[in-house]
C-alpha cells in the first residue's frame, strides 16, 4: 500500500503541542533540548505554556511547527514507512528531514533563519494575504493580473480555495474584483505579511545562501515540492525549489493530485492539527486519510 505522508505548515500551532512527545522517552525529550539550545531560547516553554499570542510570533510558529512533525515522525520508528512525502510551505522544509535528506539540525537551523527572514521581509513593506472562495483558479489568476499592485495567488489549497498574497492595496483591489466576479468569499487573513509572493524577494535572497551552503542527500523517497507540486529526489534540483518556494506559490491541490495519480492510497499527516487532511478530502473525497500517532 503507498503511503503519502504530508506535513503543515504555518496556522496549525496550538498551546501545549509537543508536550506529550516530549515526556515520551529521553530521545524525543533530547531532541527538543537541541532545539533549545539550537535556536538559543527555550522554545518548548512557549510551545508548551506560552499563549496564543507567543505562538504566533513568526520566528516561533515556523519552528514550533517543524519540530512538532519531526520529532513525531521520529518517534514512529518503524511505522515511518513514506512511498512518498509532501509539506505545505513550511511543512516542505519537515517533510525533508524526515524523509533523509536534511538533518534535524540544519532543517531546523533553516526553518528559524527562514522564519527571521520572512519576518524582516514584512516589516519592509506593509503586506497580507486573503483567502478566495468558491471560484477557480484561473479566474482568480486573471484577476490577480489585471491589478497594477502586487498580488499573486499564492496558495493553492484545494478546488475552490485560494489564497492570493501582495500589497495591502492590490489585495483589497483583487478582494473587490474577485466578489464581483461572483467569489463566494474574499476573506483577509490574519498574517504578517506576503508569503509566497514577490514581496518575499528580500527573504529569498537572504534565504539563498543559507539553502545553498547546506547539505542536502537524497531522501529516502520522491517529495513533491510546493513550486511546481512535482516529484523529486535529486538533491541539487531540491535546494533550488526549495530556494524559489519563497516568492513562488504553494501547488497543494496539485501536490495531492499528482500523489494520487502516482498511487498514493492513503495519506498520514505528520504534526499539529488536521488542516492537510481536509484540503486532500477536498481533492478527492475517496481518499484515506489520518493523523500519525504515537499511541499504539
Amino acid at each position: 500500500m503507498k503511503t503519502a505522508y504530508i506535513f503543515p505548515g504555518q496556522g496549525a500551532q496550538f498551546v501545549g503541542m509537543g508536550q506529550d512527545l516530549y515526556n515520551l522517552n529521553e530521545e524525543t525529550k533530547a531532541l527538543f533540548e537541541k532545539a533549545n539550545d539550537i535556536l538559543g531560547f527555550r522554545i518548548t516553554d512557549i510551545m508548551f505554556n506560552g499563549t496564543d499570542e507567543d505562538l504566533k510570533q513568526t520566528n516561533v510558529t515556523q519552528p514550533a511547527i517543524f519540530l512538532h512533525s519531526v520529532i513525531l515522525a521520529k518517534a514512529l520508528g518503524d511505522k515511518f514507512q513514506p512511498s512518498m512525502v509532501a509539506g505545505h510551505s513550511l511543512g516542505e522544509f519537515s517533510a525533508l528531514v524526515s524523509a533523509g535528506a536534511l538533518s534535524f539540525e540544519d532543517g531546523l537551523k533553516l526553518v528559524s533563519q527562514r522564519a527571521n527572514a520572512m519576518q524582516k521581509a514584512c516589516e519592509l513593506q506593509p503586506s497580507t494575504m486573503a483567502a478566495i472562495l468558491g471560484l477557480d483558479d484561473e479566474t482568480v489568476e486573471k484577476v490577480c493580473a489585471q491589478v497594477e499592485d502586487v498580488v499573486v495567488a499564492a496558495n493553492y489549497n484545494c478546488p475552490g480555495q485560494l489564497v492570493i498574497s501582495g500589497s495591502i492595496e492590490g489585495v483589497d483591489k483583487a478582494c473587490a474584483l474577485l466578489t464581483e466576479a461572483g467569489a463566494k468569499r474574499a476573506l483577509k487573513l490574519n498574517v504578517g505579511g506576503a508569503f509566497h509572493s514577490p514581496l518575499m524577494e528580500p527573504a529569498k535572497v537572504e534565504l539563498q545562501a543559507a539553502i545553498e551552503a547546506t547539505n542536502i542527500q537524497s531522501p529516502i523517497c520522491p517529495i513533491y515540492q510546493n513550486v511546481d507540486a512535482k516529484a523529486y529526489t535529486d538533491p541539487q534540483e531540491i535546494k533550488a525549489n526549495l530556494i524559489a518556494q519563497l516568492t513562488g506559490a504553494v501547488r497543494w491541490t496539485q501536490t495531492v493530485q499528482n500523489m494520487l495519480a502516482d498511487g498514493a492510497e492513503a495519506f498520514v499527516e505528520v504534526g499539529p492539527g488536521n488542516v492537510l487532511q481536509g484540503l486532500v478530502k477536498k481533492v478527492d473525497r475517496q481518499a484515506q486519510t489520518s493523523s500519525a500517532s504515537i499511541a499504539e
